[in-house]
């Protein structure tokens, strides 16, 4: 005899129910992507999934910082460029002009091009960019954090490019000697002045070769950064995307089960009890 209670008949409805819902979840990890979408459909894999979420988000904010630095080294390189270019100028004209005499009109103009050559690498070594940032620090290199415990400078100060480049003279000193030289005409003075202008060029390309340094780590940690990002995002893809292969398979499965359940079901409800007791 078969007996049918009101308990199995809940039982069966209850079952039918999670399998319903259960098809829904699979239903929802097919059409966001995502396998894990709460706690509760993985625990394990959620607390995981939040922490190399978090870890995501620091090395954003790294490699924001990182493209920063870059930016900033490549003005900087790019200005050094310009001044060494300017300089290269100060010697060919103070070459020009130890080779003419004295009373040479020539002279006003080279000295006009010299106060143009001071001026312009002023500009240089001052400049900001749009957002008021300096080129070049000031007194101090500023350090960008790009890491865990880890911050480059992006370029050097200002006073490492103008101070101190002939002995005690600065940079803007050196000019203005070579402006005074080329006024006056006295050949001892245009000698000197083309002895400091050469030196302070050499000055230059130290500076260009120490900012080359800076790039070159600065493009280092950059890539680090991009392989981080790439590893985090595998490692997060394989917690939490979804294997639509995988998924369309239990979701067939699932619905065959429920299609059968839900006819058996309809066949036993349209049983009278004498075909149950027969």
């Amino acid at each position: 005899m078969v007996f049918i209670t009101s308990q199995s008949l809940n039982a069966e409805i209850l079952r039918q129910q999670k399998l319903a819902q259960d098809i829904a979840n699979v239903q929802t990890t097919i059409s966001t992507g995502k396998k894990v979408n709460e706690p509760a459909d993985d625990p394990q894999a959620w607390v995981q999934i939040s922490q190399i979420g978090r870890q995501q988000s620091i090395n954003d904010a790294w490699s924001s910082n990182a493209t920063f630095a870059n930016s900033r080294a490549q003005a900087a390189a790019s200005n050094l460029t310009d001044i060494n270019n300017l300089m290269s100028r100060v010697t060919e004209l103070l070459v020009q002009s130890t080779s003419t005499s004295q009373d040479s009109p020539g002279r006003a103009a080279v000295a006009q091009e010299l106060t143009g050559i001071k001026q312009q690498i002023n500009d240089l070594v001052t400049q900001t960019d749009y957002q008021g940032n300096p080129v070049f620090d000031d007194t101090h290199t500023v350090n960008i954090p790009v890491g865990a415990g880890l911050a480059v400078d992006a370029v050097p100060t200002r006073q490492s490019i103008t101070d101190n480049v002939v002995g005690t003279q600065s940079l803007d000193d050196v000019l203005q000697s070579a402006i005074d030289a080329v006024n006056s005409g006295d050949s001892t003075a245009l000698n000197q002045s083309l002895s400091d202008s050469r030196t302070a060029l050499d000055h230059v390309i130290v500076a260009q070769s120490d900012q080359g340094v800076r790039q070159d780590r600065i493009d280092d940690i950059t890539q680090r950064l991009s392989d981080q990002k790439l590893d985090l995002t595998e490692r997060r893809s394989g917690l939490e995307d979804t294997d639509v292969n995988e998924a369309v398979t239990k979701l067939s499965s699932k619905l065959t089960t429920l299609e059968a359940a839900q006819a058996a079901f309809a066949r036993i409800g349209k049983q009278n009890l004498f075909d149950l007791l027969s």
